[in-house]
């Protein structure tokens, strides 16, 4: 008889509750006010071009318009849209860029970790899979309530909440509440079972001088290979008032996310099983002889595959926002806010048996993250000046464990679980973070020369406890007091502007299972007095320019990385062993970025990026690993590919829109001494649709079909799923995931 025991949770019903009382508010309201007639798509005017290159910032920094977000399959996870911009590196092994297992971003070579990522300027963290400060932005808000996504490739302005934005930062807004009321459906069918159901209902500008909305969204599917769904429910609120020149807001989203994870492949695995090949559930039988040692198939040993694997996820960011506008040219914006995840992953592991007779156990690894924090920001327009100011504090507790769980058999794992009959790690970090800015941006020659200067201080301290098991304790602190920012543009005519800037940033150390703490105590004792925080110093020079229907940039840029961090894996991920933390010193970035967006004619656009990118590993001591000899000085950056292409075509006329394009990502390495190289390959996706304009009782309606993967390439995705290794020639290490194969989704939407 299985020990497992679910834990409830009363939210569950949620979205459908909301969903029914959605529909009911839809049909009992009172009308809004009538719109204009929608323009009868035969002779709607197409839109002008739009503006993906930010004119006007020191930086290189670029949009993704909601059209783009829009035409993505619904779901689609907004890093997923940067794709296509210069610099930038997506991989995930499902469409729609939301399994985080396998969502990895980089941007000129640097990864996930090291950029920094905000949602309405609150903090989200880094990102990644087991975070420690934040959350995925999937599951902080719904696709479909994205209004922007801005990418800043080089660095993040002087007022990004991070302390993780060494190589670029992503700021993602949010559609706020509409001045019109109205209700807006979505429904998504597709490949692999997939359906997504979208409800936003907007109330308008009431007399009272308030809007608001609110939304609900179911999504199901399953995977494209091997047993399991990837599911999630979410419901997202806000709430604005006026108050005179002031607004005063509030908003809430939760989420709800359970995913089943692809098993882990190496170049070995798939020369044998194929990149179809994935966990054995549901064949309980053959998991079990695994365990014992009996192999079949094309397997020969026990990390080929597990019985299953699943991540659960859920979420709660809520807070208060004040926009203060107390005099012409003066503006003040005060965001409180709290966070707070509980996470559990488990897989099924064959290390550690339930009793004699059941060789496999359940491995879960919980995670808990409690936040709260303020972010805060002054404007002021004197003359020609524009002076920014602002401050940002957190204190963040975040606790993961490591417990296994008996089964007697196949269980129903999509919930959490307690009493588990063994918790051999438990550790527990308390993060208080401070960030302050000010910067001075000049207005000279008549507006066409700007000048900017400014600098962040910051400080992150982190105490960890570590409550059972062999994992470090202790305080780490990452701090400087002075990290300078500063740059300018000129307008050379009025379409074309010259750009460069200089910064200097810092991350902080990492509170968690992947981060300093994950050594042993003697390990990290031992590292402690070299252990500075990684620090980046980064250029960029560049061009930007319009002329009629065509707009484009032109940047190269340079990074010096010091004090690089190598988390380098000692078994496999299943096991969890500590790991290896080295300073390999320094990583040299040098590139060239390019990005053309062409208006052909009246209903065609063409859309291009190019990506040149040279990271190395520089100045580095040798390391070792038993008695061999690490040398790392001159290798490439592992996940950094050199070369990058986007090649997009879409065409918009009488209502009909289509859209095609080709990514291409160059040879990566997953090994320190680059000796496996992952090779490059091309993918071409493609989307369709009619907007209708208004039918029946909708205002405006539209259908939509996405193909992702259109010419079914099979490809590895991301790579460093369970990690780096120093080398691996003979290609065993499994810490990739195959890219999903073709799938289509049909999608139907109309507004009320």
């Amino acid at each position: 008889m299985s020990v497992l025991s679910r834990t409830q949770f009363p939210l569950k019903p949620l979205t459908l509750l909301v969903l029914q009382a959605l529909a009911g508010a839809a049909l009992a309201a009172e009308p809004a006010p009538a719109p204009e007639p929608a323009p009868d798509p035969a002779t709607r005017t197409e839109a002008p071009i739009e503006t993906v290159f930010v004119q006007g910032q020191v930086r290189q920094v670029q949009n993704v318009t909601r059209k783009d977000l829009q035409q993505a399959t619904p779901g689609t996870s907004p890093l997923k849209t940067l794709e296509k911009l210069p610099g930038v590196s997506f991989q995930s092994a499902d469409p729609f860029g939301a399994y985080e297992w396998s969502t990895h971003i980089s941007i000129r070579g640097f990864g996930q970790n090291q950029l920094g990522f905000t949602l309405d300027g609150i903090p989200l963290g880094d990102m990644s899979y087991r975070n420690h400060n934040g959350l995925h932005v999937s599951r902080a808000v719904s696709s479909e309530n994205i209004g922007s996504v801005t990418v800043s490739q080089g660095a993040g302005a002087l007022g990004t909440a991070s302390t993780s934005n060494l190589g670029g930062a992503v700021a993602f807004t949010t559609r706020g509440p509409q001045d019109t009321a109205g209700v807006q459906l979505a429904q998504t069918f597709g490949t692999e079972n997939t359906s997504r159901t979208f409800v936003r209902y907007d109330t308008g500008l009431l007399p009272t001088g308030t809007k608001a909305y609110v939304s609900a969204t179911r999504q199901r599917a399953d995977k494209w290979k091997g047993d399991g769904g990837q599911d999630q429910d979410q419901f997202n609120a806000t709430v604005e008032q006026e108050l005179g020149r002031h607004v005063l807001g509030a908003f809430f989203n939760y989420s709800e996310r359970t995913e089943t994870d692809y098993q882990d492949l190496s170049f070995d695995s798939v020369r044998r099983l194929g990149y179809d090949w994935d966990n054995y559930a549901p064949d309980w039988q053959r998991a079990v002889n695994a365990a014992n040692g009996i192999y079949t198939g094309g397997v020969n040993n026990l990390d080929d595959a597990y019985y299953l694997g699943r991540g659960i996820r859920h979420d709660w960011l809520a807070g208060a926002k004040l926009e203060l506008n107390p005099a012409d040219g003066v503006r003040w914006d005060t965001t409180v806010y709290g966070h707070r995840n509980r996470g559990e992953s488990h897989w099924y592991t064959p290390y550690t048996p339930s009793s004699a007779t059941v060789p496999v156990s359940v491995r879960a690894q919980e995670y808990g993250i409690e936040r709260v924090g303020v972010v805060s920001g002054l404007t002021w327009e004197i003359g020609n000046h524009t002076v920014t100011a602002g401050a940002w504090g957190e204190r963040s507790t975040h606790s993961w464990s490591r417990a296994f769980h008996a089964v007697a058999g196949p269980e129903d794992t999509s919930h959490f679980l307690d009493n588990p009959f063994s918790t051999v790690i438990a550790q527990r970090f308390t993060t208080k973070t401070r960030q302050f800015h000010v910067q001075d941006s000049i207005a000279l020659l008549q507006d066409r020369l700007k000048l900017n200067a400014g600098f962040k201080s910051t400080k992150a301290t982190i105490d960890g406890d570590n409550d059972i098991g062999g994992r470090a304790a202790g305080t780490l602190e990452a701090s400087k007091k002075f990290l300078p920012q500063a740059g300018l543009t000129f307008a050379v005519t009025p379409q074309t502007e010259l750009f460069t800037s200089w910064s200097k940033n810092l991350k902080a150390h990492i509170a968690g299972a992947d981060g300093p703490f994950s050594q042993t105590q003697a390990a990290f004792d031992l590292s402690k007095p070299g252990l500075k925080p990684e620090t980046s110093t980064t250029v960029d020079l560049g061009v930007r320019a319009k002329n009629g229907s065509v707009q484009g940039s032109v940047a190269l840029y340079a990074a010096d990385f010091k004090n690089r961090q190598l988390n380098v894996a000692t078994c496999t991920g299943i096991v969890g062993c500590p790991t290896t933390l080295t300073n390999i010193g320094k990583v040299e970035t040098r590139g060239l970025e390019a990005a053309l967006d062409w208006k052909l004619a009246r209903e065609w656009k063409w859309f291009n990026s190019f990506t040149y990118n040279r990271s190395e590993y520089k100045d580095a001591p040798l390391y070792y690993e038993g008695a061999a000899a690490i040398d790392v000085n001159g290798k490439r950056v592992v996940d950094a590919p050199r070369v990058l292409f986007n090649t997009e075509l879409s065409f918009e006329h009488a209502g009909w829109f289509a859209r095609v394009d080709a990514k291409y990502t160059g040879k990566r390495y997953y090994t320190y001494l680059n000796d496996s190289p992952v090779p490059s390959y091309w993918i071409a996706n493609a989307a369709a649709g009619y907007r209708l304009g208004a039918a029946g009782p909708f205002k405006e309606a539209a259908i939509q079909l996405n193909v992702a993967n259109l010419f079914d390439k099979k490809y590895f995705a991301t790579i460093g799923t369970n990690g780096f290794a120093s080398t691996d020639p003979s290609g065993a290490f499994a810490t990739m995931l195959a890219g999903s194969p073709r799938a289509a989704f049909l999608s139907l939407s109309g507004k009320l």
